[in-house]
């Protein structure tokens, strides 16, 4: 008995002892990789980073031919821009002018290719009729927020709009002599109105003499849109448009500081130079876009 009841427990002793060996420690089966976790975290915040088109680049060609140089760039969201002639078989501009009829052939032509518009501007209407007019026209489409610049005694009326809509106003800083050439001064008309913002156009920040990341920093929470653009000359209010990239913005930088916001937009190009012939160009700066969130750490 004593040498069956031994030879047992051996065999216990065994059994327990390969079911040891078969398990792996918690910390080696429950952890993802390192990298894995990080490539998740951007993807997570970029998720509601949008790559658009300001319309404006391409503003020598009608909104139907416009169009299909933003398909062919591969974007499928655009901020259009009033005043630019529709084409194709549509009659008059875009703008809040727009019959009806016009409005939804616009709206099939832009099913038709999978292109949403998420904003429009830069506008600045001049009474409370054309404002309203304005935000019926973007609910229409669907837009996020109005690009604008609007004056001060008009702050109030376009809040109260604003919230009315569901659709924010992003306030667009022109180099100086504009009001709002300094994120100073979007503070300004942001304190108290809950529903405007900032339109950061990083290009004309830098021709101002200010630094895009710090103008950022400024606007924390209140940055709804970005204009993406490159510029020769830092510190010069006409310096000239180029790739971005290429220019003297610190584009990484500038990318680090959205994700540390968390920024939830739209980063429209606007490329103001090789009008004729600028589609290469956007195609190559969709690339750029691609290649910084893909580096994002």
């Amino acid at each position: 008995m004593k040498r069956i009841a031994f030879a047992g427990f051996l065999c216990l002793l065994a059994l327990a002892f390969t079911q040891c060996n078969n398990e792996q420690p918690a910390s080696q089966t429950a952890e993802p990789a390192k990298d894995t976790v990080v490539a998740e975290d951007i993807a997570a915040i970029t998720a509601d980073w949008k790559i658009g088109v300001q319309m404006w680049t391409f503003r020598l060609f009608s909104f139907t031919d416009a169009l299909n140089k933003v398909d062919s760039a591969g974007v499928k969201n655009i901020e259009a821009f009033w005043g630019q002639k529709l084409g194709g078989n549509m009659k008059g501009e875009f703008g809040a002018k727009m019959s009806a009829e016009t409005r939804a052939q616009l709206k099939q032509l832009l099913s038709s290719k999978g292109i949403s518009i998420t904003a429009m501007g830069v506008i600045a209407p001049e009474t409370n009729d054309e404002w309203l007019k304005a935000f019926e026209l973007a609910k229409d489409f669907g837009l996020s927020y109005i690009t604008c610049e609007p004056r001060k005694d008009q702050w109030n009326y376009i809040d109260s709009l604003g919230g009315a809509f569901g659709i924010k106003l992003a306030i667009h800083d022109h180099p100086k002599p504009s009001h709002y050439w300094s994120p100073d001064s979007v503070l300004e008309a942001s304190s108290g109105h809950p529903n405007i913002g900032a339109l950061a156009d990083v290009g004309h920040w830098a021709r101002n003499g200010l630094d895009p990341v710090d103008c950022l920093k400024k606007l924390e929470g209140k940055v709804y849109g970005l204009h993406f653009k490159d510029v020769v000359t830092f510190g010069q209010v006409d310096a000239a448009d180029t790739v971005v990239g290429k220019g003297v913005i610190k584009f990484p930088e500038v990318f680090q500081e959205l994700k540390r916001q968390k920024f939830k937009g739209m980063l429209s190009i606007e490329h103001e130079s090789n009008w004729e012939h600028n589609l290469p160009d956007v195609i190559e700066i969709v690339k750029f876009y691609n290649d910084q969130v893909a580096q994002l750490k």
